[in-house]
């Protein structure tokens, strides 16, 4: 069996200088530089069994999730990853798991400069459990909130939605270089990534923001997955672009005079007007007649 400080020695060795990394692996905390701009924190824990399932995707793509999870947290507040911590609970004897994980990790976080500082490792009877903590830094504009929607914007997605069980959930880009490129060409003024699902995270946006919103039925981007997996789930591909959740494309606001100049010269490829924020309620707008639509998507359950 493998020990601790076997791994933590063999991760030490795979670790990189950054100028940015004072102290890395080693310490009891890594040091850090300070950035300039105000510092971005989010964590996410991810579950073999509820996130993925360890058997059949290997530990290294189940790493690369956790990792890209986090950084698409920073993306939905238009930030700049820095550095990352990362802690898991490994099930006994399982060295090679461990490195393969790691490995994955490495995967996602180096797509983006972002060099993992630290952490801890432990062994458990149960599943695979791993807590990635990433930082970031906000832009001179600023981080973009959940907060500043108002009726009158313009809705749009990034991306094509639904299906993302067939492997996107796993294997998606978080959209770091997308959400900077949006930041510098319009004033973004809410924004969060679809984890749980579009009409889900849009209402978390409508709810921080005390206003309403409504979609757009035959403007919603519906992925080929979606479609696919209509043909045995019963749900319309529209249904699931809405409900899926674990797209991690971002939906944002901004005023129609920014929405008209995005789609005239769009700083990223995919971009699609979604809907439209209203007064109140969340709707869904299907041959010129609006319903109200429930904020259906992934929800935790205790």
């Amino acid at each position: 069996m493998s020990q601790e400080f076997d791994y933590i020695r063999w991760l030490r060795s795979r670790t990189t200088a950054d100028p940015r990394v004072l102290v890395g692996p080693g310490d009891d905390c890594a040091v850090l530089a300070a950035p300039a701009r105000p510092l971005l924190v989010t964590t996410d824990m991810l579950m073999d069994g509820t996130d993925f399932i360890l058997a059949e995707v290997g530990p290294r793509r189940a790493g690369r999730k956790a990792m890209a999870a986090n950084l698409s947290d920073i993306a939905s507040m238009a930030g700049v990853p820095l550095a990352a911590v990362v802690s898991v609970a490994l099930p006994p004897a399982s060295r090679d798991l461990a490195e393969q994980l790691y490995l994955g990790l490495r995967d996602a976080a180096d797509a983006f400069d972002v060099p993992i500082v630290g952490g801890d490792t432990n062994s458990w009877g149960g599943a695979l459990a791993i807590s990635v903590t990433a930082f970031g830094e906000a832009t001179d504009r600023g981080a973009v909130l959940r907060s500043g929607a108002k009726p009158g914007d313009w809705v749009f997605v990034t991306g094509p939605l639904g299906g993302s069980i067939r492997g996107h959930h796993l294997d998606f880009t978080p959209r770091v270089r997308e959400a900077l490129l949006l930041h510098a060409a319009v004033e973004l003024r809410a924004m969060c990534d679809i984890s749980d699902g579009l009409a889900a995270d849009l209402n978390h946006i409508l709810e921080e923001s005390r206003c309403g919103a409504v979609l757009f039925a035959d403007a919603v981007p519906v992925s080929a997955d979606a479609v696919e997996l209509s043909r045995t789930t019963g749900k319309s591909p529209l249904q699931h672009a809405l409900g899926d959740g674990e797209d991690f494309e971002l939906v944002f606001t901004v005023s129609a005079a920014d929405g008209e100049k995005l789609l005239r010269a769009p700083p990223v490829p995919g971009l699609a007007k979604v809907g439209e924020c209203v007064e109140s309620g969340l709707w869904l707008e299907v041959d010129g007649k609006r319903e109200p639509l429930q904020p259906t998507g992934w929800v935790h359950q205790f």
